[in-house]
Order: structure tokens, then sequence, then C-alpha cells
């Protein structure tokens, strides 16, 4: 009888270095990868080598930090020869640290910092280094409008020269900031299936349904990822686009005058407003506001990344209105808890994508079927 067993031979045995800053995310991760494998090797679908079929797969590792401010990364155990996976969220800032006896948060540069100190205690001894970022550091400078630092660029540079072979980030807000690094691996991943599952899964009176439902784009930047939402979901799009005052600079940006909107009739349906992220929230809350005026039934809206650096009180009141019925967000970056414990949010887990990506990776498969799940998408709401 003719034995049908797969041998998998991984590039190198898998190591998962976690920072401190995406702990939550990094153990569920990690708790995936451990089952999926046990069950895989249980199933005798696959032949594992049996060093790989562990009860954890995190690195063992810390930031030490000097009194004055000053930092060094260290690893607890080697990692000689192994196939190594940094995940840090640039994002999280309540992470801190003691500098002359004061508490400071951590900010994306202080991650970046931390990042590179890793690496470094790599020392080239991995067989290969790659870096999820979910967040990318500096992904909203990644273009020069006059006289302007090009951040993102110079710190995927940096990682570039430290010996990182493979950067995955989701959702980036230009792709083409991988020009930068042209030899180097650079995929950005999306949510789309996971958030449109989670809204499946959470609200019952949501119909994806072309007379029930439109999807909206808040700006002109965002409109891409508009088009796609309504291409696998059968829905029409519209676009608001920002009118700026271009005479004046507020907090280094033009000035918003007004949302103009542009597409069908909205009257009666639900709206999907769709992002990459909220920051202050303002851009959101006008749409959202302006959309109710035109009659739009329910308004929900779906990012990627939630930070509200001007805090949730804005949401919670045009909740209370009626103005925004759902946010819809990943567990990319740091969400406070109370975030997760208000009835206007549903946090959209990410960590078995992830888990998925490394193993994918980790045995030199292609990623392809990841980075594309218009085809599950398409089944999911046949279903």
């Amino acid at each position: 009888m003719e034995d049908k067993t797969i041998t998998k031979i991984p590039f190198g045995q898998l190591g998962i270095i976690i920072h401190e800053s995406c702990k939550e995310l990094g153990k569920k991760v990690d708790d995936y990868i451990v089952e999926r494998r046990k069950e895989e090797f249980a199933n005798s679908c696959s032949e594992y080598h049996l060093e790989e079929i562990k009860e954890s797969y995190i690195i063992d590792n810390e930031i030490i930090r000097f009194s004055n401010g000053e930092a060094k990364g260290h690893l607890k155990e080697t990692i000689r020869g192994k196939d190594i996976f940094i995940l840090a969220d640039i994002g999280n800032y309540s992470v801190t640290y003691n500098m002359f006896g004061i508490k400071n948060r951590m900010s994306p540069d202080d991650h970046f910092q931390d990042i590179k100190r890793l690496i470094s205690a790599i020392a080239g001894k991995a067989r290969r280094i790659h870096l999820i970022m979910p967040l990318l550091y500096e992904s909203r400078q990644d273009k020069r409008n006059s006289r302007e630092s090009l951040d993102c660029a110079m710190a995927l540079q940096e990682l570039e020269n430290m010996g990182v072979e493979n950067i995955f980030t989701f959702d980036a807000h230009e792709t083409r900031v991988q020009n930068a690094i042209p030899q180097t691996g650079f995929e950005s991943l999306h949510s789309t299936y996971q958030i449109i599952k989670a809204m499946n899964n959470s609200e019952a009176e949501i119909h994806f349904d072309k007379d029930e439902m439109m999807v909206i784009s808040p700006d002109t930047g965002a409109m891409d990822r508009a088009i796609y939402y309504a291409g696998v979901l059968g829905l029409d799009v519209g676009l608001f686009y920002k009118r700026r005052d271009y005479k004046k600079i507020v907090d280094g940006r033009n000035p918003i005058i007004q949302h103009e909107y542009m597409g069908a009739d909205v009257a009666g349906k639900d709206i999907l407003i769709v992002d990459d992220m909220i920051a202050s929230g303002g851009s959101v809350f006008d749409i959202a506001k302006e959309l109710k005026n035109k009659n739009a039934r329910n308004v929900y809206v779906a990012v990627s990344f939630t930070f509200f650096t001007n805090g949730i009180e804005k949401m919670d009141e045009y909740y209370e209105k009626g103005y925004i019925k759902k946010l819809f967000s990943t567990n990319l970056t740091y969400v406070p808890q109370k975030f997760k414990d208000s009835d206007w949010f549903e946090e959209v887990d990410m960590s078995k994508l992830i888990s998925l990506l490394i193993d994918t990776v980790n045995y030199d498969d292609s990623v392809s079927p990841i980075l594309d799940a218009t085809n599950k998408i398409k089944s999911f709401i046949e279903d």
C-alpha cells in the first residue's frame, strides 16, 4: 500500500520573538500554531519533525532599560539556525518605562528602537529574520510634500540593512513604500474577510444585499478599499471627498471645510464606511452625521486600526444619538479595555491569520492564498 504521508521540512526551526507591545496577540498566535501542528501530526496528514511539535515557539526575551532611559535587547535562549519571526505593535501606547524616576509611555519611535535592539541581539545567528509589524511604522509619512522627511522609507531601509528578509504588515497606508526596499520581501495583508465574518456573526439585521446596503469611502485615499468591499459583496459604492482650506495650516495640515458626497441615494439603506484607520475620528463623525441627515438607516464603520487620539467621548455621544451603530476593528494594535467594553465596539481577532502566515512562511509555502481572500469571502456570502 502506497504511503501518502507528506513530510514537511521547515526552512529552519521555528522561533517567535514577541515584543512586550504585542504580548496578548502574540500568545494567541503561538497557541494557534501549537494547536494546528499537533492536530496535523495526530491526524498523520503530515509528518512534522518531532522537534517541531512543541508546547510553545516563543523565544524568551526582554528589553533591559537603564535608569537614564537607554536600553538593550536580551535573548534568554539560543536562536542559532532558527527561522525567527518578530512580532511588535508600534502603536501600543500602554507600555511604559522609567527614566530618571519618571514614568513615560512608549512612543512608536521607542518601539521601533526596541525592534532594532532585538534584531541586533540575534547577531546574525538565525537562518532568517521576518518582522510582523501589523501597524507599519511611520506609514502615514510615506511620501514627500515639500521639504519633509521620508520616515517610512528610511525605517524600511534600516530593517533591510540589519538583515530582515521579510516584512509583513496590514493595510499599509501606501503599499508603494516597498519601492524603498526592492530586494526585501514586503507584504501588506488585509483584514477584509475577518471583518465581514465578524459583521455577519454579530449583527443579525445586516444583509449584504444591494438593495439593503452601500459601501462608502470616507476620502479618495480609501476608494480602492471601498471598491474591493463593494465588489466582493455585490454592493454599490459612494465617496466623500474632503474640501480643504489651502490658505491655512492647523496642526500641520490644511483644515477640512466640508465633506462632499458623490454617489447614489443612501436613504433607507445600511451604510458601511471602510478605511484603514481611525485617528481622531473627526472625519468619520462628520460623514456619519451627514449620512444620517440623508436618511441612511444604520451606519457601520470597519477599520483595521482604531486610535481615537482625542478620546472616545464623542464616539459614545454619536452612538447614543444613533449616528453610528457599530464600529468593527481588529486587535492588530492596542485597544484599551474601555473600547472593548463599549456597546458600539466589536473586536475582530486576527491571531489565527497571523499564525497561518507564520506556519506558511516557515515551511516556504506560497502566501498568495493568504493575501487574496476574495474566494473565501464570496463563498462565505453565498452560504
